[in-house]
Parts: C-alpha cells; sequence; structure tokens
C-alpha cells in the first residue's frame, strides 16, 4: 500500500490554481504542445526500452492483416462517438482511434507500471501484476456472494479485462467477463491477445451500453475516470448502476489526486502528462464518491492501493 495520503485534496498543477492555468496555457501554444506530445511519448518509450520492453519491436512485429480483420468483425459503422472522444490524447492526434495507438497500447500500459514503483528493480511482468493485484485485491473483499456476469468499461486492448478474468475464475470459474471499449482498434487487438477466446469483446458506448437492467454482478473501471469529463463520467454511473444487479459490485482503480507522489511530480512530468490528458483538471477536482452516492450507489469505501492510484468500491442498493 501506499504511503499516508499528504493533506491537500488535489495536485496544484490541476483545477483553478495558478500554476494549473499557466500550464494550460502552455499547452495551448501550439509548437509548444508538439513538444510536450513528443516528449512525453519519449519519456514512455526510454522507460519501457531501458527496461527490456521491447517498444518499437512489438509495433513493428503486430500482424496489420489479422488485427484488420479483428478490427471488421467488431467495429460498430454507427456508434456515434461522443465529442470528448474526438479529440488528440495519450499524444496521438486521433486519441484513441487509430492503430498507432492500439499497437502501442501494450508497451505503454507496461511502462507506466514500472514507473508506479520507479526505486525498485521489477521486471515488467512483476510491476504489472502487482499493479493489477493490488486493485483486485481490495476489490475480492466486496464481492457479491455469487459472479456470474463481469463487464470492464474501457478495456483498451484488454490487459485490464484479462488479470480481473483470471482472478476471478480462480474462485467462480462459471463466470462471463466482457470488455467494452469505444475503440474497435484497442479491440480488435484485444481480440487478438485474447487467443484463448475467454472474453467477450464488445465496441461500444459505456453511456448507453444497450445492455438490458441488471445484466451484470461486477462492473470495473480500471483507470478510465481521468479520462473523461465530469459530465461523461456522472452519465457512466448511471448506467452501471442500471446494468448493475442489486448487491453487485462497481469497483474504480484511477489515479488518486490525494498520492503525495502524484502531488510532487517533478514541472516537467505533470506538464507532460497534462499535455496528452485533456480532461485532467476535470478529474482532478472531481468528487467521486460524492457522485457514486448522488447516482444512487452505496458508497463503500476508498484504499490508496499503491503509490500513485487509489481504489474506489461502491455497490448497488438490494
Amino acid at each position: 500500500m501506499s504511503e499516508i495520503a499528504i493533506a491537500k485534496e488535489k495536485p496544484d498543477w490541476a483545477g483553478e490554481d495558478w500554476l494549473s492555468r499557466l500550464v494550460n496555457l502552455l499547452i495551448r501554444t501550439k509548437p509548444l504542445y508538439n513538444l510536450m506530445k513528443y516528449q512525453a511519448r519519449q519519456v514512455l518509450i526510454k522507460t519501457a526500452e531501458k527496461n527490456g520492453i521491447p517498444w518499437r519491436q512489438t509495433v513493428k512485429d503486430f500482424d496489420k492483416d489479422q488485427a484488420e480483420q479483428c478490427f471488421q468483425e467488431i467495429v460498430d459503422l454507427e456508434l456515434d462517438y461522443p465529442e470528448y472522444y474526438n479529440v488528440p490524447f495519450h499524444a496521438y492526434d486521433e486519441g484513441n482511434l487509430c492503430w498507432k495507438a492500439a499497437f502501442e497500447a501494450a508497451p505503454a500500459t507496461e511502462s507506466m507500471a514500472l514507473r508506479v514503483w520507479k526505486n525498485e528493480p521489477l521486471t515488467p511482468a512483476v510491476a504489472q501484476a502487482r499493479l493489477r493485484s493490488t486493485f483486485l485485491e481490495v476489490m475480492a473483499e466486496y464481492l457479491p456472494d455469487q459472479v456470474n456476469d463481469v463487464l470492464d468499461i474501457g478495456c483498451s486492448v484488454g490487459i485490464s479485462t484479462m488479470a480481473l478474468d483470471t482472478f476471478l475464475k480462480e474462485r467462480s470459474p462459471q463466470i462471463q467477463t466482457v470488455g467494452l471499449d469505444l475503440s474497435p482498434y484497442m479491440l480488435a487487438v484485444a481480440k487478438i491477445r485474447d487467443s484463448e477466446n475467454k472474453v467477450q469483446w464488445q465496441h461500444g458506448k459505456a453511456e448507453s451500453t444497450g445492455f438490458v437492467d441488471n445484466s451484470f454482478d461486477v462492473i470495473t473501471m480500471q483507470f478510465v475516470l481521468h479520462e473523461l469529463p465530469n459530465q461523461a463520467t456522472k452519465d457512466i454511473f448511471q448506467e452501471c448502476l442500471r446494468i448493475l444487479r442489486p448487491g453487485g459490485c462497481f469497483a474504480i482503480v484511477d489515479n488518486n489526486p490525494k498520492s503525495p507522489v502524484i502531488q510532487s511530480l517533478p514541472p516537467a512530468l505533470f506538464v507532460l502528462m497534462k499535455s496528452t490528458e485533456p480532461w485532467s483538471d476535470e478529474y482532478y477536482t472531481f468528487d467521486v464518491e460524492d457522485n457514486l452516492k448522488q447516482s444512487g450507489f452505496d458508497y463503500l469505501t476508498t484504499v490508496p492501493s499503491d503509490p500513485r492510484h487509489r481504489t474506489i468500491i461502491a455497490r448497488k442498493p438490494l
């Protein structure tokens, strides 16, 4: 678990503080933004390759024909993408709606996990396993007695979903897991990675999933909230309440605004991070727990589950 959080509710570089406004002004300056975007990618790539993650080779080795075939199998051509999703983020001009983002997602995720424990000599596999397990072990304390149907919202290329599926099947081998994402590119890669077809991958919006009422026993959102504007988060909470069964568990893991590590990031790093995460100010000033209550959930707990992240658990009332 992480160090005890310091008193501040959020970092000084987020929200309406003068430092945040200055950073945002720099980001809106296009030549500087382009430089920040480039540097942000370089930080991740260098972290990856310095620690044995073959970032460039992974992208080069991807079977593009297979990816295109999976894309055609999974894409909903009539899906209307929300406005907030059609903006540049994660250093990609097309956001998650491109092959480059999808092919680089796995090494980027591995690199991110290493940065959580950057002062420990962990292998990429160990760091990734620890990142997932710290969340899943908290969630396990609040699972309903019977778990059959599970949904991972914003599943990306399936790393979170596969870890969730494996973890829960050790307890309930009969479960069925669905990974939902707005990017058919990410889902195509997820489908390739899921060589044993353990998960059902679905292209769709978290705000209006199309699932019937009371469909799932467990819903997770892993490292998704910080990529959303507040209204989208509220809409998704309402949809999750609708499709969870009474007594079902809603588990969230994401950046912890109270984390001493996040609050004390060097200026170079928090500027780079904000340049690739357009909804940072909204996320870091959003009261997740209170909004869960307002949406109708029974809020249960918030746990600082690693040095940078918090796990939030809520339940649909019986």
